[in-house]
């Protein structure tokens, strides 16, 4: 008791608040009340697969919400990645976002909202063009 009494001689009472509630708070959260939270902040991470040029909208409208977009362009033709890629560069300049190649055909789009951090780094880039990266297999 006298070393509360001794503490709070030193410690303001709002910052004995901060210090009790901290990351406990933050693990107890329900799954839902997480969900409900990141579609008003709009921190959610979308995963992608285009099948035509046409789906690009969406992923530009998930850009505009603030969410990550990883986009998997192995099953559009390498002119209708090119197109979508073109488009979501527009985009992601208008935004102030960036864009990340993270593997053949997958590339994370961020708004400026997120900070990306380190960088995939491909050992066949050195032999490759920057043509080759369309060309991919279709199944």
């Amino acid at each position: 008791m006298a070393l509360k009494k001794f503490k709070k001689l030193f410690v303001a009472d709002d910052e004995e608040d901060i210090n009790d509630n901290g990351e406990d708070d933050f693990y107890s959260v329900s799954k839902e009340d997480a969900v409900k939270e990141a579609d008003k902040t709009g921190n959610k991470m979308i995963l992608l697969e285009p099948r035509a040029y046409s789906e690009s909208q969406q992923i530009a409208d998930h850009l505009k919400s603030r969410n990550s977009v990883v986009v998997n362009l192995k099953r559009v033709t390498s002119d209708q990645a090119k197109r979508i890629i073109d488009f979501l560069s527009g985009c992601i300049y208008a935004i102030g976002g960036t864009m990340q190649k993270i593997g053949v055909g997958i590339y994370l789009c961020t708004p400026k909202n997120v900070n990306v951090q380190g960088k995939i780094s491909d050992d066949s880039e050195k032999a490759k063009s920057k043509d080759d990266d369309y060309e991919w297999e279709n199944n």
